[in-house]
């Protein structure tokens, strides 16, 4: 099992704060009708991202969700661009054209987030494919969550990537929920791991919300696809603080505040933030230190994208289809 060090604890700490800070300001210009349409937010989710990604260089590929911010930030996205794309403007990473479920950047990897849910498997399994066919030793991670399992396009992808043992680690965030569907109402079994021996391959699962125990369980996937030994199924237990759409959401009432309370108590970030200054890694003043930091570089980024220019009407059809 490869050891943690430091300086990788320290990048994990950064890119959790990079997107807890970013979520929430973005929740907040959402419900405030600043930014345009629905966001669904990645907070508390933040460990499974940043634990993943460390492991990850840019030419390794990543498919997400429509709950995708996070892993974009956690893959190396810069808020300029990412609030721009909120914000539908031309400086955005899709030039305004993508918005939030379909925000992407092929330099860093990722190859889209994605409004239909379970449409990333099969893309993860053609650039799994791509990988092993070019004779690399890249591999290409898909995050789904426990409602996008349901879906044939999973079963399918899990079925081809076990069948050539292709490159693919499948990451399910299991957060509980899919949309405002309790996982008990909607799967007759408790833990997605379990679906992955039916495709020949490993099943493991992980306490989401400890960024080290991701962080390895990732490493010794990660490390099997690049041997050439073939795909893992990865299933986080997570939680999402907020909405399924936004901060407060639509309302509806289908978890108890209870429920959410127990969950912030194993906050990842503040959870983290304690592990290292037990181990005289980083201290409370220095954890702060970031938090002030990236918050500052929200603001600036925010006012990058308000002051944006919107992408001219002639652009409209430009980068949109593919010949």
């Amino acid at each position: 099992m490869e050891q943690i060090t430091d300086a990788t604890l320290l990048d994990i700490h950064r890119r959790m704060i990079r997107i807890r800070i970013f979520e929430e300001t973005a929740g907040k210009l959402m419900e405030d009708g600043k930014i345009p349409g629905a966001l669904h937010l990645y907070v508390g989710q933040e460990a499974i991202a940043s634990a993943v990604m460390v492991h990850l260089s840019n030419k390794d590929w990543i498919t997400s969700t429509h709950r995708g911010h996070g892993h974009l930030i956690a893959k190396g996205g810069e808020f300029d661009q990412m609030f721009a794309e909120l914000y539908g403007k031309a400086t955005g990473y899709c030039k305004g054209k993508g918005g939030s479920m379909h925000i992407s950047n092929l330099d860093l990897g990722m190859l889209g987030a994605n409004g239909i849910v379970g449409g990333g498997p099969p893309i993860a399994v053609g650039a799994g494919f791509s990988n092993k066919f070019r004779k690399t030793d890249n591999v290409s991670v898909s995050f789904f969550g426990d409602g996008a399992s349901n879906e044939g396009s999973f079963h399918e992808a899990a079925n081809m990537a076990g069948l050539y043992k292709l490159p693919v680690i499948f990451i399910c965030e299991n957060n509980g929920y899919g949309e405002y569907t309790a996982q008990k109402n909607h799967q007759a079994i408790v833990d997605v791991a379990d679906r992955a021996a039916g495709y020949g391959m490993p099943g493991v699962i992980v306490d989401g919300m400890d960024a080290i125990a991701v962080f390895e369980a990732a490493g010794e996937a990660i490390k099997r696809a690049r041997a050439g030994e073939g795909p893992t199924l990865l299933e986080c237990k997570t939680y999402r603080y907020f909405d399924h759409v936004g901060v407060r959401g639509m309302g509806l009432s289908y978890r108890t505040d209870e429920e959410v309370e127990q969950w912030r108590k194993r906050d990842p970030i503040e959870s983290l933030e304690k592990r290292l200054a037990d181990q005289g890694i980083l201290s409370p003043e220095a954890a702060q230190a970031v938090h002030d930091e990236v918050r500052t570089q929200v603001q600036d980024s925010v006012r990058f994208a308000e002051q944006s220019p919107m992408p001219d009407p002639s652009t409209l059809l430009e980068d949109v289809y593919a010949a």
